[in-house]
């Protein structure tokens, strides 16, 4: 058959067929090491200065034998570790998200999912597309929940930089939501999202800060219940500012407070939009980047309040790649979200809380 007959077959594919021949090429045509690689990069980037051991950060470490594990669908040895002051062993995986896991050659397909933006079953659909009819291989979608909120939560804990020069301000808000739960006692259950009882800002709604600056350092977080404080404020990000910056803001007077309590320099732009800049003073890019995340954040039909943080680092990480998937975005993403210490299960996941 020549090249043409098999590209007319494939146009004449149902666009299913077409879903699951992509993922084989995908598969088929990545690299046998890829895992492999990404693997010995974490190793290579956590021991940098040493071996500290993961339990008490002694440095007394000496090598405990190799543990076989399966990267790329072969068996393979990795090293293990003793730690000569607490006499536990540990790996370079230990305590990161990888922890445990037990089909490691499935991770870079799976991030290949998220920055696609699959839902968990489509995530889940496409990865067992490969796998024979016995259908123990499978990975169900509860899985995929658990390796998605355990990777945001390491990603969400990486530090930012700090605000250079001109530094954009502004709040938006989030109904508060408790999906997934089966214990809601103060009120009925909504469908997809559902709206608020009351108008306006009050402590139904989830109040999110979203800070850029013109080298498009951005910081956004859920800081609590109802209107912004300066208190929030300053807990959030105040560490990150300084006297150089200048603010840029609406006209909440939490902002007004806080710039002039830190003797820093703000421009304040109201509502009505009358006057959207002053020359190269505006909130632009900070209000387009809400319009985006709203957007993007419409696809789960409404976020559990206690997992807003991790869609916020998920939608943040995405912006910074461009959305662009290739193999440089994907390594890069695994490899960041294995270099901070995870302790997070599936239990502590599903119990936990907005802290706030």
């Amino acid at each position: 058959m020549k090249v043409r007959d098999i590209i007319k077959a494939i146009q004449d594919l149902n666009p299913g067929d077409k879903h699951r021949l992509r993922a084989y090429l995908i598969d088929s045509l990545t690299a046998s090491s890829s895992t492999g690689n990404v693997l010995d990069e974490i190793s290579e980037r956590k021991n940098k200065e040493g071996y500290h051991c993961p339990h008490c950060e002694s440095e007394h470490i000496v090598q405990n034998g190799k543990y076989t594990t399966i990267v790329d669908g072969e068996e393979v040895e990795k090293q293990r570790y003793l730690c000569k002051a607490c006499k536990k062993t540990f790996t370079d995986l230990t305590n990161t998200t990888l922890y445990r896991t037990r089909r490691l050659n499935k991770w870079v397909k799976f991030v290949e999912c998220m920055i696609d933006g699959y839902s968990l079953r489509k995530a889940a659909e496409l990865m067992n597309v490969n796998n024979s009819d016995d259908d123990s291989d499978d990975i169900s979608y509860v899985t995929l929940f658990y390796w998605r909120h355990k990777l945001l939560s390491s990603l969400s804990k990486m530090e930012i930089s700090d605000f250079q020069g001109i530094v954009e301000m502004d709040e938006t808000y989030f109904l508060y939501s408790q999906k997934g739960s089966r214990d809601i006692k103060d009120r009925e259950p909504r469908e997809r999202g559902g709206v608020a009882k009351k108008r306006g800002i009050s402590n139904e709604q989830v109040c999110v800060l979203v800070a850029r600056d013109r080298d498009k350092i951005t910081f956004s977080q859920a800081l609590g219940m109802g209107r912004l404080t300066k208190e929030q404020l300053d807990k959030a990000i105040g560490h990150k500012l300084s006297i150089k910056n200048v603010l840029c803001t609406d006209s909440w007077r939490a902002f007004k407070t806080y710039a002039t309590e830190k003797g820093m320099v703000i421009h304040q732009f109201k509502s009505d939009g009358k006057i959207r800049t002053r020359g190269i003073y505006h909130i632009q890019n900070v209000n387009s980047y809400h319009s985006r995340l709203k957007g993007w954040i419409q696809r789960f039909k409404g976020v559990a309040t206690k997992y807003l943080n991790h869609y916020l680092t998920w939608f943040q990480v995405l912006e910074a790649i461009h959305h662009q998937r290739n193999d440089v975005n994907i390594k890069d993403l695994i490899i960041k979200g294995n270099l901070i210490p995870n302790l997070e299960t599936y239990d502590t996941l599903r119990l936990s809380r907005l802290a706030m």
